[in-house]
């Protein structure tokens, strides 16, 4: 903090006169014999030394040398209060200026911790995606058997000829599409399912479509499904438990054969085992005839999931022999007639 004495000034070889005696003040004669004006003011105890300045003599290189030597001290010691350093000239140091190096500063956790999780993740994935490219294209996952199971009407050496195609084929490349596209020529086959089971085995579930009627066509008997499909041929209808749709497809037309097959079609297996033949006089009237003689009046297609379960109840009631039935009406599924 600056002193608050305000300085004191005398002079040597002049003697003042009256008006510049002042009380207690020195006797000029005890000065040298020249005119010297001196200023003293008081310095703090622990002040810092200025620096010593640079002879008047020295020439440039001096000046330059000096700088240089300031400079190299502040940077190699540096302030002892942490205040950023400064040169020669009263300016800071920059911290690229000290010993010729740039200050590095620490990288954040964060950040070094963000960084090793993606590198880490990027090798997952590399790996996982060499694993994946392995499975897909090696050889060792090729197709060497295949196992056929839910055929009724084909049998498994038919399914696997018609599969020949995908022996040799990595499994990860087989899909359902595919095997249902090369079994599109067996029309029995509704859908179809495939499932690998390494190393080499496929294993397929075919899903064959259900006869519900037999259609007479010539000396054959066509077994057909609820659409019409024409599955498979026999010679001796008795040795199939299906009814006989009289005239056939062709010859009652597509919307009465349809009908009768959509009623045929919602009857348990059961009850389909009992009936001998169907035939229908419009689409509101389908008829079946049972094994036992006894007529069935179905009526139209509608409520065919209640009517099913009326009749299959109706043929499993007691039966008075003295009184037998004859006729099963389910035209009316909530109010069902017997006579």
């Amino acid at each position: 903090m600056p002193s608050s004495r305000r300085p004191t000034y005398t002079s040597a070889g002049r003697r003042p006169g009256k008006a510049d005696e002042r009380p207690g003040q020195a006797d000029p004669d005890a000065t040298g014999s020249q005119d010297v004006i001196s200023a003293s003011r008081p310095v703090p105890e622990h002040a810092p030394q200025p620096a010593p300045q640079p002879s008047q003599k020295a020439g440039k290189a001096g000046k330059a040398g000096f700088g240089a030597r300031v400079k190299d001290r502040l940077t190699k010691d540096g302030p002892a209060t942490g205040a950023p350093a400064r040169d020669a000239a009263g300016g800071n140091v920059q911290a690229s200026d000290r010993a010729g190096k740039v200050l590095a500063f620490p990288e954040p956790k964060g950040k070094r911790r963000k960084r090793n999780i993606l590198v880490v993740a990027a090798i997952l994935v590399a790996v996982v995606a060499g694993l994946i490219a392995a499975a897909v294209f090696t050889p060792a996952l090729a197709v060497r058997t295949i196992s056929v199971s839910g055929t009724h009407l084909l049998t498994p050496a038919q399914v696997e000829a018609a599969l020949e195609p995908l022996h040799g084929k990595p499994l990860p490349q087989v899909t359902d599409e595919e095997v249902g596209r090369l079994l599109e020529p067996l029309v029995q086959v509704k859908s179809v399912s495939a499932e690998a089971r390494p190393p080499s085995g496929l294993a397929v579930a075919v899903r064959e479509r259900v006869p519900v009627a037999l259609v007479k066509q010539g000396e054959q008997y066509q077994l057909v499904d609820v659409e019409g499909v024409q599955l498979a041929s026999t010679d001796d209808p008795a040795s199939v438990s299906l009814p006989v749709i009289d005239g056939g497809a062709g010859t009652i037309g597509k919307d009465l054969f349809r009908a009768t097959a959509q009623v045929l079609g919602a009857l348990p297996p059961d009850v389909l085992a009992k009936l001998s033949n169907a035939s229908a006089q419009s689409v509101d009237a389908v008829e079946l005839k049972l094994v036992d003689g006894q007529t069935i009046v179905w009526g139209n297609a509608g409520e065919k999931e209640l009517k099913a379960r009326v009749l299959a109840a109706l043929l499993k009631a007691p039966v008075d022999p003295k009184h037998p039935v004859k006729v099963y009406d389910v035209s009316v599924p909530r109010h069902p007639v017997t006579r």
